[in-house]
């Protein structure tokens, strides 16, 4: 049974003072059969009071406002946790069957969001993929695992490309991306052949150099076969999600389930980095020393202009200069 001690550093670096600074977390792992939270600790600068709840999709969700004028906000997760390895589908009923109760699952409540699919520009094309990628004699499990390898095979892994902002038109045209970006993909293609599909936002614990998402928080999705239940698939890595994938919190998508998320009175200048270390020697130190203690923060968003935006002006330029 793997054990995992996984640190979560958000630092919030303002231009000038700010106050009234309120704000939203999803840090708290699920807890279930696969999961136990063995300890939690959660440190946030000015230790305002965090209050929790569980929402609509059964994630714990945090919230708390510091009044008090600051430059930089620090919050600061700390978290053992066990997983349990999942036993993978069966394949021993007939497809037609599987297929039939799908069917029966469009109109009913847990999974009809799962089932809602954004339109954006380039659906049509992505649907006549997906009709040209299924095998009618294949169960929902096996096609699954080949739109999974297709995400893989035909996106290309490229940080900072795209932000938690960036359309699913625009990633289409990239065909290239992250991990949220990877997932999103995967759950429209699935949402087209009526399997519903969720997206998971949590973190890759693995030493492997191989694998895409470690250093900061990953995501995946999740397919509901029938006989089964939701399957954990992760297209950036090309795997089923097992006992390293430590899961935080499930969704329609990115918005349901960003680690952290609010609003502030100040300057609208600002810079987020983020920091995900696991098993790390230091990985527990409670004061702010603790972002040089560890792995360097990774600098996610600097506003206002957009990593799209930057990238098709570099595009652009190289053009002209052909």
């Amino acid at each position: 049974m793997p054990e995992f001690k996984i640190q979560h550093i958000t630092r919030y670096t303002y231009e000038g003072s700010v106050r009234d600074s309120a704000n939203q977390i999803i840090l708290f792992p699920i807890k279930d059969e696969y999961q136990d939270i063995v300890k939690q600790e959660v440190h946030i600068t000015g230790n305002p009071v965090v209050d929790t709840h569980i929402d609509y999709y059964g994630n714990e969700v945090g919230s708390f406002t510091y009044s008090e004028p600051h430059s930089v906000l620090l919050i600061n997760s700390k978290l053992e946790v066990t997983t349990r390895q999942r036993p993978l589908p069966i394949n021993d009923i007939f497809p037609e069957q599987q297929w039939e109760d799908l069917k029966r699952l469009q109109y009913m409540v847990p999974y009809i969001d799962f089932l809602k699919q954004e339109y954006f520009e380039g659906l049509p094309e992505l649907q006549a993929i997906v009709e040209q990628e299924r095998s009618k004699d294949e169960t929902p499990y096996q096609i699954t695992l080949r739109f999974c390898n297709y995400v893989y095979q035909n996106f290309e892994y490229i940080k900072g490309v795209t932000t938690v902002e960036t359309t699913l038109d625009e990633v289409w045209k990239l065909k290239a991306g992250v991990c949220q970006d990877f997932a999103h993909i995967l759950m429209v293609m699935l949402r087209l052949l009526k399997i519903p599909a969720r997206y998971v936002s949590g973190y890759i614990c693995t030493n492997s150099s191989n694998m895409r998402g470690e250093g900061a928080t990953h995501a995946w999705a999740e397919a509901y076969i029938p006989d089964y239940g939701w399957l954990g698939i992760d297209p950036t890595n090309n795997c089923i999600a097992n006992e390293t994938h430590v899961r935080l919190a499930v969704g329609r998508n990115f918005s349901d389930c960003s680690p952290v998320k609010g609003v502030y009175k100040g300057s609208s200048g600002h810079k987020l980095e983020v920091s995900v270390t696991v098993d790390d020697k230091n990985a527990f130190a409670y004061d702010d020393k603790v972002v040089h203690e560890t792995s360097p923060l990774q600098q996610v968003t600097e506003y206002p202009k957009n990593s799209y935006q930057r990238y098709m002006e570099i595009i652009q330029q190289q053009q002209q200069q052909q």
